[in-house]
């Protein structure tokens, strides 16, 4: 027995001084496990650090190498959606850590560009695409492209069978015309814009659609299409007539070309 501050102690429970810590360091030779400078450890901690070196190197490779792959995605197109990035093997946590650390942004709900991505001046037309593949531009939105009209339609004109679903977008608004199955399918071009090919009617299907559509568009937007039509396409008047038929507006065209002419 011993005595502390005038108590009795009993030798079995004297309180053992705090032990202090032991810093080991593992270091990997090219040959055998790893080995321990100073005093050893058991060989279940020297596998352990060294398992834990090895597999934190391999995860930031693995994060080099999604890098990698994402960049090579978006020099083929300009702007992907997120469904079509999980499709080429880039997971919702890779996506998440390139818009973290700058390599992406956002554009639009679900859709993605580089950070050092230009939008053109037609890009909500490339959002309309990504969003909605089966449609086609027309009307005011596909004369704007053509650089046929003066007018700036707030709203993305986009053709649709009669009887498709009504997309619904959040940005840009949508104006959706419906055409009948043959006037669907004629005229349709394909652009590239931003990397990414875009469906647009030609410049005489768009002219003989705004005549269809004049109650919508307006018949001073159509008559104005027709003339810079006639202007700047001056050997297009068999495919604006084949057009006319097809919209059944020949007959209300004629009087307007021969003013014109």
């Amino acid at each position: 027995m011993i005595y502390q501050e005038g108590k009795k102690v009993s030798l079995g429970f004297w309180p053992k001084p705090a032990r202090t810590p032991v810093v080991r360091t593992v270091v990997r030779g090219n040959n055998g496990p790893g080995r321990v400078i100073g005093r050893p450890v058991s060989a279940y901690k020297t596998s352990g650090v060294a398992n834990n070196t090895v597999h934190s190197v391999s995860s930031i490779s693995m994060n080099l190498a999604g890098k990698q792959q994402v960049r090579r995605l978006f020099a083929k197109q300009g702007v992907l959606r997120s469904r079509e990035l999980e499709s080429r093997g880039i997971t919702r946590v890779d996506l998440a850590r390139c818009v973290e650390e700058g390599v992406l942004v956002r554009v639009g709900r679900g859709l993605y560009a580089t950070a050092d991505h230009a939008p053109s001046e037609h890009h909500s037309l490339v959002q309309v695409t990504k969003r909605v593949p089966n449609a086609v531009f027309c009307l005011l939105t596909a004369l704007r492209f053509h650089e046929l009209t003066t007018q700036s339609p707030h709203e993305v004109w986009i053709a649709l069978a009669e009887d498709a679903r009504k997309p619904s977008l959040d940005y840009p608004k949508l104006r959706v015309a419906r055409f009948s199955k043959a006037a669907l399918a004629a005229g349709v071009e394909q652009h590239r814009v931003e990397g990414v090919t875009i469906r647009v009617y030609s410049a005489a299907k768009t002219v003989a659609d705004c005549f269809k559509y004049r109650n919508k568009v307006g018949i001073d937007v159509a008559v104005e299409a027709l003339r810079d039509f006639t202007r700047k396409h001056r050997g297009g008047a068999n495919e604006l007539a084949r057009h006319a038929r097809i919209c059944r507006v020949a007959r209300v065209m004629q009087p307007y070309l021969d003013a014109i002419g």
